[in-house]
């Protein structure tokens, strides 16, 4: 038996439970894996109350997509891992199929990386989706060069941070937005050009200043609403608004019609379009990997909760008062 973490209705943090359940045995193309440190992702808050992209299908459901431990058990047709060896788990499927909050989990070996022995597990679990996601939207689908300004809001989530690092490592130019003064310094510590704080600033209007009234070539937009048509202000001529999260909410116009059809690209990314490809997610693990060893790249840990408090560590998110990624640590 194994403490698994289920939901039984849709709801707020509090409809989460802690289980004795079966793991069971890996089937074709899965592992099992023990579980010893569980990346906490704002999608499965939004999955746990009916907002996420995809429905829930069935109750009761499971949460999770990331998290690092050690394969227990390998089912057929698995090539390429073996028992014992430390692995993490990187987004790549759904939380209808599979959930990582749990002591033991069954996971698809097509989302497993090895994990070095230089990463711990808590390091394993708050890497790579943060990086995958920067590195997939920046650089593979968006093609940010040297020379590019890329706009960042919610920045000082895991994907914000490691999109200011992620910005740095390829010489392109960061600016941070956040809701209030209280990370500023910190985005600063942590590479960002110039932060704009949305309750006090016009943020189009600091773009439009900080790049001689041009615009930014990419605006990175984690929270989506009904804000898309000012952050849309800030984009240059045929530069591209990029949704990568929907923290908001709310329903999400199109700007280009309130702002007279401007050369706008806007398009939404998730970072399965990495995950699911295996050759972009062979080039995007490389260049993560790369940023690791150089050190330009490192997991941001605002805080680690035992996966009894599961509870706590996701209203801990819904506060919205981390920085970097929240972390959920599995004694065994």
């Amino acid at each position: 038996m194994a403490r698994t973490v289920r939901f039984h209705e849709i709801g707020g943090p509090g409809v989460m439970r802690l289980e004795d359940l079966e793991t069971g045995e890996p089937g074709p193309g899965e592992v099992r894996i023990r579980v010893d440190a569980i990346g906490v992702n704002r999608a499965e808050a939004l999955f746990r109350s009916g907002h996420y992209i995809e429905p829930v299908k069935e109750l009761p459901a499971r949460l999770g997509s990331e998290a690092a431990g050690v394969i227990e058990a390998v089912g057929p047709e698995v090539t390429g891992f073996e028992v014992g060896q430390a692995v993490s788990v990187v987004p790549s499927f759904s939380y209808n199929d599979y959930g990582m909050y749990a002591e033991r989990a069954i996971a698809p070996a097509s989302a497993l990386l090895h994990r070095p022995d230089e990463v711990d597990a808590v390091s394993g679990a708050a890497v790579w989706m943060p990086y995958l996601t920067a590195y997939g939207a920046m650089v593979e689908v968006g093609g940010m060069r040297a020379g590019d300004v890329a706009v960042l809001n919610a920045a000082s989530s895991s994907v914000g941070l490691a999109a200011i690092h992620t910005a740095n490592r390829v010489g392109a130019t960061p600016i941070a937005v956040t809701r209030t003064r209280a990370k500023r310094q910190r985005l600063l510590e942590e590479g960002a050009a110039e932060v704009i704080v949305s309750e006090e600033e016009d943020v189009a209007g600091r773009v439009l200043a900080l790049t001689g009234g041009r615009g930014a070539e990419y605006v990175f937009d984690a929270v989506a609403g009904p804000g898309v048509v000012d952050l849309a202000r800030a984009v240059a001529p045929d530069g591209t608004l990029f949704l990568w999260g929907a923290q908001s909410g709310q329903p999400t116009p199109y700007p280009g019609f309130e702002l007279g059809m401007p050369a706008l690209n806007m398009r939404t990314y998730t970072v399965h379009e990495i995950t699911k490809d295996p050759e972009r997610m062979r080039r995007a693990a490389a260049s993560v990997a790369s940023g690791l060893r150089a050190g330009a790249f490192r997991p941001v840990v605002d805080r680690l909760f035992p996966l009894e408090e599961i509870v706590r560590a996701h209203r801990h998110m819904e506060s919205n008062t981390q920085f970097g990624k929240i972390v959920v640590t599995v004694a065994h």
